[in-house]
């Protein structure tokens, strides 16, 4: 998928946002390795830290449905009516991402729009990250 199509739909969902308290939108699209594109948005709630974030909106949508392996989200965000703004992942979000996907070829795509793109890998956004491998068995000599 071009992924500059891929922020289309990130554009897009942002619009559903729940935002009341800070206005702030963002929306998200994650490819999964499938094919297939799950969109989330944020949405906030009066005691703030059950809100959750479009990226995380994303994965929860995509596990619940059986996908496990990832290759791109594209994330984007803005104050409600006001010009569409680079919204690099939160510290949890990126976390959540190291869950599923492998962080050297994991791309998250920001910017401000379907036409101007800015591509990392999630280890560039997240080094030295803390996975499921950290949590493995050690074999016994």
């Amino acid at each position: 998928m071009d992924y500059r199509d891929l922020m289309k739909q990130a554009v897009e969902i942002r619009e559903r946002a729940y935002t009341p308290y800070s206005g702030y939108q963002v929306g998200a699209a994650l490819l999964s390795k499938s094919g297939k594109v799950y969109r989330g948005c944020n949405v906030e709630n009066a005691a703030y830290s059950p809100g959750i974030c479009a990226e995380r909106t994303a994965f929860v949508k995509a596990v619940s449905e059986g996908e496990r392996e990832f290759s791109a989200i594209a994330v984007i965000g803005g104050k409600a009516g006001g010009p569409l703004e680079l919204a690099p992942p939160c510290g949890i979000c990126r976390q959540v991402m190291r869950e599923f996907c492998d962080p050297d070829t994991f791309e998250i795509v920001l910017g401000t729009g379907p036409e101007d793109l800015q591509i990392y890998t999630l280890s560039q956004l997240l080094p030295m990250s803390f996975g499921p491998e950290n949590l493995k068995k050690q074999e016994t000599v």
